[in-house]
């Protein structure tokens, strides 16, 4: 699990996932994020990531949480059908943004 973050031209900071998120990367990808030092809007970029299981579902929760907690949103980005699979089962579980057309 590795991460590149960048800013994009609107001021959010993305995070560009690579390698699967899934049980055994979770705590590798909950140490990644620095909610206090992030702007207020931040996008977690799935292009070269894909969601496997349900532990993955419990890290993004977490994530969502801290960020909410700090004041801030996050939004998901270039998610595989699988993934968004996944997260349509988790509706009322975990609600997170999508962006459209990805």
């Amino acid at each position: 699990m590795r991460t590149r973050k960048s800013i994009d031209a609107e001021g959010n900071k993305v995070y560009e996932i690579y390698g699967p998120l899934f049980f055994g990367s979770t705590t590798a990808f909950l140490e990644k994020f620095e909610p206090e030092e992030d702007p207020k809007v931040i996008v977690l970029d799935f292009r070269e990531s894909r969601i496997v299981d349900m532990s993955a579902i419990e890290a993004l929760k977490k994530i969502v949480e801290k960020y909410e907690n700090a004041g801030k949103s996050l939004t998901l980005r270039h998610l595989s059908s699988e993934s968004i699979v996944l997260l349509e089962q988790a509706k009322g579980f975990l609600n997170i943004p999508i962006e459209k057309g990805s």
